[in-house]
């Protein structure tokens, strides 16, 4: 006797379906991305057109720019600023996609004349902290505020005063991204980038050294090694 399945059913088949293609998709997009292709990861990832693949695209286009020439590094930070505003629009609860737009943000700032790169640092801090109300163990975000805090100390007194920066916070925040993710080698190079900021080249090469043992898989985790005994050698 054959089955027949009623619409309901069949509703809840497709729907399944189309969530395991995309769960795919995505994954299939983040393997491009690992593999250093973030051109071809940030389109396939927009294509999706759901939060999680405006929020990889948004990544991956914010990395790529590091590997861009410096003409064209605004114009990606831009794009990966529009990516993560399209993140948010389709999943307001999308701790990632916060993410996203406050680092695009961070990197826009470099960019910027003084107003302008004190008004994005203000709308960095309010979306890394609702990264963070969203999924507080977001070790990344945690690196970023920190850095967030030694940008703008080391820009001065009228900046911490306009923004609220602070330099007892810049530890913590990196201790607990450290604490939470103890592999991640990047953490501690941002560490190291954020004590030279302050000017403790010692304390910067203790994270160094400590980077420099940790493994590397991806082409990024492999950029982030290299990077990191680049800058130990020349603190030696």
């Amino acid at each position: 006797m054959r089955l027949s399945l009623t619409r309901p059913a069949l509703v809840t088949l497709a729907l399944t379906a189309a969530a395991t293609a995309g769960a795919q998709s995505q994954q299939a997009a983040q393997a491009l991305f690992d593999e250093g292709k973030w051109q071809e990861a940030a389109s396939s990832a927009a294509a999706l057109n759901t939060g999680a693949g405006f929020a990889l695209a948004a990544e991956a286009t914010t990395a790529g720019a590091a590997l861009s020439p410096d003409n064209q590094k605004k114009a990606l930070f831009e794009k990966a600023q529009g990516y993560a505003r399209q993140a948010i629009a389709l999943d307001k609860n999308n701790a990632d996609a916060y993410f996203e737009l406050a680092r695009a943000e961070g990197r826009l700032a470099q960019y910027s004349g003084i107003l302008n790169s004190l008004n994005l640092a203000g709308d960095m801090r309010k979306n890394l902290d609702q990264a963070l109300k969203l999924k507080p163990n977001m070790a990344g975000a945690y690196v970023a505020l920190g850095l967030w805090h030694a940008n703008l100390v080391a820009k001065g007194r009228a900046a911490t005063f306009v923004t609220g920066a602070r330099a007892n916070q810049i530890t913590p925040n990196f201790e607990k991204a450290i604490a939470l993710e103890p592999g991640v080698a990047v953490h501690r190079i941002e560490y190291a980038n954020a004590l030279l900021l302050q000017g403790n080249k010692a304390g910067a090469a203790a994270q160094l050294q400590k980077a420099v043992s940790l493994p590397a898989e991806t082409f990024w985790q492999k950029r982030d090694l290299e990077e990191a005994k680049a800058r130990l050698a020349s603190l030696q």
